[in-house]
């Protein structure tokens, strides 16, 4: 542990937005009064977010350029047996990483509401719950021990409830928030069973402890099964990676967060829930090293979400809905790399992608506030002439969600789908397919959107809504660029888009930036290994990437969706009559959500009421409780009979019970 790491300093990291939180939370809100005005509201969260910002900042260089470490406990809440239940930090460069990511999106985010949520009657709530928001994030990033991260685990998914149903009065947005709570309780249930194996065989929940003993738990095998324990172990952890980092078939819930406010939305795709799963493995890899079997099932599920959630981009109309069927598709590109034990590949594409992410949404906020609160991409175009600054900012973020050489994401998707590639695990070859059939999926789809939005005939004036809220707005009909407040976060976060993968892909992937944090079977796994080799700088990689496949699908997106939709528009309401059943497929989400509500929710409805019915109404109430008391009424009614109060009675029965005691005997003797 280094002097420059302190453990008050590293306490105001999280405590800071709680304390903006609870302030505005109670004096801001009909609770407390209204005691503090908006202006209060978003200063003080803003306050609490900047500190913890600058905070991490100092953390980061403390340990990235000073070797600081800091792996502490801070407070014992019980000790059961041998188990013990502490509140701890540890601060190494995965941390720090996630520090930074966390607290820069959020503040970006925090600056943004002042002006995406000024008509908002929730303005000072909202404040509340996305600063409370970000301390569930950073507990869960900072903790040294899985009771910890179990803790932020669940209090994102309370917060992300809160948001995402943000406007109570929207049937629709009650529907979002309880599926995502509902969905995210299916992967919790495996998140937590996989802590307690760790709890029962390792007899710790700290890390270091637990990540001692993991060759111990790799020699075991699960009780009445061949099975390797830490394969049980790994794949309930991933189960739970999959509610949160929103996984097939556990994914459908993130689409319909839509239907929260657009900043919440940025939030929880591109820095905090999402991540969680994805931040969580990699931590773990100690463990999922162990088992190539746990690999496997997750180079698959990764697979399968990269590209499938893809296809869903292509036919969407709504442009939030576009950007967060991005999200699905490349946080299967990060669990791929997880699979591939390409841990530091995946830690760097949750961090470029965060950047660029939390762009496109906030961006695609800026089109909404222009275009009058209008969603449908339909009802746009020609846009850019109007907003220039989103639409600059917007074209950065997509060319970088592309992988276009020389930004961030390039570097970061690349990366993935060369891990993949040097892979040798069975699951490897359909993931390689995945991949690379995504990036043309990406292309098409993100320059789709941009088109549709950006460029083309002006179509807005034929929207029947175009002028809804105008009045409220003091704005015409026609778009028109927002206030400094919307657009100076996203300059903030095209920077970073663009140039943060080529400066930090060689120490974060190549260099001892995870060195003794992530663990790698260098013998077994040879990814990380084959693609140091193959590494000669961020610009010859760049350059290298124009003779490559990936850039070549990606073009070819870019030029069909250029071709669809700028000089044949007719084109695709062709090709949906031609292949109407696989749009219909589409369109329905591949009927997963079709099959949710009618098969499992429906099963357990049934299920739930057999057992109502047949367990506690029939057997525990009939049988049991009611039967209970039949039997002693009935049997207290045959006793009451022997009970008269008369001696003449009681004289009879004597008289009767000698004379059979007497006869019995005689005839014993015979």
């Amino acid at each position: 542990m280094s002097a420059t790491l302190s453990a008050p300093a590293l306490l105001a990291v999280p405590l800071a937005p709680l304390a903006g939180s609870l302030i505005v939370g109670i004096l801001g809100t009909s609770f407390g009064g209204n005691r503090i005005g908006r202006r209060a509201s978003h200063t003080l969260t803003i306050l609490g977010v900047l500190i913890a910002f600058l905070i991490s900042a100092h953390a980061f260089k403390s340990v990235v350029f000073d070797g600081a470490r800091f792996d502490e406990t801070l407070y014992t809440w019980m000790v059961v047996g041998g188990l013990k239940m502490e509140v701890g930090f540890l601060i190494d460069s995965l941390t720090a990483t996630m520090m930074c990511v966390v607290t820069f999106v959020s503040l970006m985010v925090h600056i943004y509401t002042i002006g995406y949520m000024e008509e908002d009657p929730g303005y000072d709530r909202f404040f509340s719950y996305i600063s409370l928001f970000t301390f569930s994030m950073l507990m869960l990033v900072m903790s040294n021990n899985l009771l910890q991260l179990f803790f932020g685990w669940e209090a994102v998914g309370l917060v992300s409830y809160l948001l995402i149903g943000f406007w109570f009065n929207k049937p629709t947005a009650i529907f979002a928030n309880m599926k995502a709570f509902l969905v995210n309780r299916v992967g919790d249930f495996g998140f937590i069973l996989g802590i307690g194996l760790i709890a029962a065989y390792a007899g710790t929940l700290n890390y270091a402890e637990t990540f001692a003993k993991a060759g111990e738990l790799g020699g075991m095998a699960f009780p009445g099964t061949d099975w390797m324990l830490v394969t049980v172990i790994c794949i309930c952890l991933f189960v739970g990676a999959m509610g949160k980092s929103a996984q097939f078939p556990l994914h459908v819930w993130l689409p319909d967060s839509m239907e929260g406010p657009t900043p919440i939305s940025a939030l929880i795709h591109a820095a905090t829930m999402v991540t969680a799963g994805i931040f969580m493995v990699a931590r773990m890899s100690p463990l999922f090293e162990l088992s190539d079997t746990a690999l496997n099932f997750i180079l698959v599920i990764g697979s399968i979400t990269a590209l499938f959630m893809g296809f869903l981009g292509i036919i969407q109309n709504d442009i939030k809905r576009v950007v967060a069927y991005s999200t699905l598709s490349q946080l299967g590109y990060m669990t791929v790399a997880l699979g591939a034990s390409a841990y530091p590949v995946a830690v760097f594409h949750l961090m470029t992608h965060a950047f660029f992410k939390a762009l496109l949404f906030l961006g695609a906020g800026s089109v909404i506030i222009g275009m009058h609160h209008n969603q449908d991409m339909r009802w746009m175009g020609g846009v850019r002439k109007y907003m220039p600054i989103t639409w600059i900012t917007s074209l950065l973020g997509s060319l970088a969600l592309i992988g276009t050489p020389f930004f961030s994401g390039f570097y970061s998707k690349d990366s993935i789908i060369e891990a993949v590639h040097e892979s040798h695990l069975p699951a490897a070859g359909f993931a390689s397919f995945a991949v690379l059939a995504g990036v043309f999926v990406t292309a098409f789809y993100s320059f789709r959107m941009y088109f549709l939005v950006f460029h083309g005939k002006e179509r807005y004036d034929q929207n029947p809504d175009a002028h809804h809220g105008d009045h409220h707005h003091g704005h015409d009909a026609k778009p028109h660029e927002s206030s400094w407040v919307v657009t100076l976060p996203l300059v903030l976060l095209a920077i970073p888009s663009v140039v943060i993968g080529f400066m930090a892909i060689g120490p974060l992937l190549f260099g001892d930036f995870f060195r003794g944090v992530i663990f790698t079977n260098l013998e077994k796994h040879a990814a990380m290994e084959e693609l140091a080799l193959a590494f000669h700088g961020p610009m010859a990689m760049a350059l290298h990437a124009f003779s490559t496949a990936p850039f070549w699908l990606a073009l070819a997106g870019v030029a069909l969706a250029y071709y669809m939709y700028m000089v044949n528009p007719a084109l695709p309401a062709a090709i949906k009559r031609m292949f109407q059943p696989l749009y219909t497929l589409l369109e329905n989400k591949y009927y997963l959500d079709w099959f949710n509500e009618n098969v499992i929710a429906r099963g357990a409805c049934a299920l739930g009421n057999g057992f109502w019915k047949g367990g506690d109404q029939a057997i525990i109430d009939g049988a049991v409780v009611n039967g209970s008391w039949r039997l002693v009424g009935w049997v207290a009614g045959v006793v009451r009979w022997l009970q008269s109060g008369y001696i003449y009675h009681y004289a009879l029965v004597m008289i009767l019970g000698v004379f059979a005691f007497m006869t019995y005997f005689i005839l014993l003797n015979k």
